[in-house]
């Protein structure tokens, strides 16, 4: 490779990355591994070219190819969700969240989305984020009991605030959203419905998960999780919200579109467009199921004591153990999940009482029910057993045999 060549201490992080990754368990819900095709778009000269602007309106000339590549990728997207209106520009699902927020409200209008420890996400409305420094956040939450979406008691907030505004959907909670329920609750206030599909986009175009279509006014996703794509963002609409949308993306908040992960959704969506793609979310569905069963059959209890999609939360509060501390317990022996906060946490964000785990990545590699039960013994072994050295080091021998049996390949995606 060139670039050994050119910068040999970046290229060693590249490798080390590389070795990492082929001999680690990547647990973490939002990761996944992209095909070669994919990286081959990313890597490629379109990382060369400005084209600020939409298809046939650039500020910049030589943009024939790029053009019909950023219209491809959208027809693709229109298609594969079933909607009117897409934009493939956002370079994040943070920013696909911000263009809907500022084209449609006002600064210091009210919004509602769900708060962080019940599974929400940073740019629903954390103080934190812009959503939550430039609007008026009032988060819902779940079920103290059910550690459910409680829909009636979400209504009842709803007409108490009135908000502008209410986004649905979340980056830790593993049952399946109501979107229908969502649009009967925005209607009763005259509010728009947001959802954030960043999560779960890959079992939606499958029918695994219901679609939002047809509920929410507007569509935010990630195009990588369970979509399988390239780091990027994506906004789906109806048209007669294209146009507001457009400007607030560019010249809103962005300038050039990254045109080479632009080729890479389009890529990734036509990958997805393929029978072996549904094979592939339901295997992720099953690989969920199956890790959740294995865990509480070895005493970990799990939020909302299972899951419908791609990731679990455990609690670890039983465990004498904070999801900080399991994290880097866990990678200490190749396994890498997340630290993440369980509804009602009574942890702050940094310590937490609970572990993200999903399968996304782990399925992309090939693995089936029977590697969830081993890791699932994995997992409980290095907690369980975390003074005892000798007990680490077997659990550290599993994951990399376990890995080698299953490479990391791209060529197969």
């Amino acid at each position: 490779m060139k670039i050994k060549q050119t910068d040999p201490e970046v290229s060693g992080w590249i490798e080390k990355e590389e070795e990492r990754l082929a001999f680690t368990l990547e647990l973490i819900a939002s990761e996944n591994v992209v095909s070669e095709a994919v990286l081959e778009a990313t890597g490629s000269v379109l990382t060369n070219k400005y084209a600020e602007g939409y298809p046939g309106k650039r500020y910049y000339g030589g943009c024939k190819f790029v053009d019909e590549i950023e219209r491809l990728a959208v027809e693709r997207a229109k298609e594969l969700f079933k909607v009117d209106y897409a934009n493939v520009q956002p370079h994040s699902g943070t920013q696909a969240n911000m263009a809907v927020l500022l084209s449609i409200l006002k600064i210091g209008d009210r919004i509602m989305g769900m708060s962080l420890d019940s599974g929400g996400h940073l740019s629903h409305g954390a103080s934190v984020s812009f959503s939550g420094c430039l609007f008026e956040n009032h988060p819902y939450t779940v079920n103290r009991k059910t550690e459910l979406l409680d829909y009636d008691e979400i209504a009842r907030q709803v007409k108490q605030v009135k908000p502008g505004m209410i986004i649905c959907g979340a980056s830790s909670y593993p049952r399946v959203i109501d979107f229908a329920a969502f649009r009967k609750i925005a209607d009763s206030v005259n509010a728009y419905l947001m959802a954030d599909i960043a999560h779960i986009a890959g079992l939606v175009v499958v029918g695994l998960h219901p679609s939002p279509v047809g509920f929410a006014h507007f569509i935010t996703s990630t195009t990588h999780k369970t979509l399988r794509g390239p780091r990027g963002g994506l906004i789906l609409a109806g048209k007669e919200h294209g146009h507001l949308l457009n400007r607030m993306i560019f010249p809103g908040i962005q300038g050039g579109p990254l045109m080479h992960v632009i080729a890479a959704k389009a890529v990734a969506f036509k990958e997805a467009q393929r029978p072996e793609f549904r094979d592939y979310q339901v295997q992720v569905v099953k690989n969920s199921r199956c890790l959740a069963e294995g865990l509480e059959k070895r005493g970990f209890r799990l939020v909302t004591g299972g899951t419908d999609n791609h990731l679990l939360l455990v609690d670890l509060s039983h465990q004498n153990i904070t999801g900080a501390e399991a994290e880097k317990l866990l990678e200490s022996t190749g396994i890498s999940t997340n630290k993440n906060m369980i509804p009602f946490d009574p942890l702050d964000a940094i310590r937490t009482s609970g572990l993200r785990l999903g399968t996304p990545a782990i399925t992309s590699r090939g693995m089936k029910e029977g590697q969830m039960e081993t890791i699932a013994g994995l997992i409980s072994d290095a907690i369980i057993f975390r003074a005892d050295p000798a007990k680490i080091s077997d659990v550290k021998k599993r994951v990399k045999n376990l890995c080698r049996k299953f490479p990391l390949n791209s060529r197969k995606l």
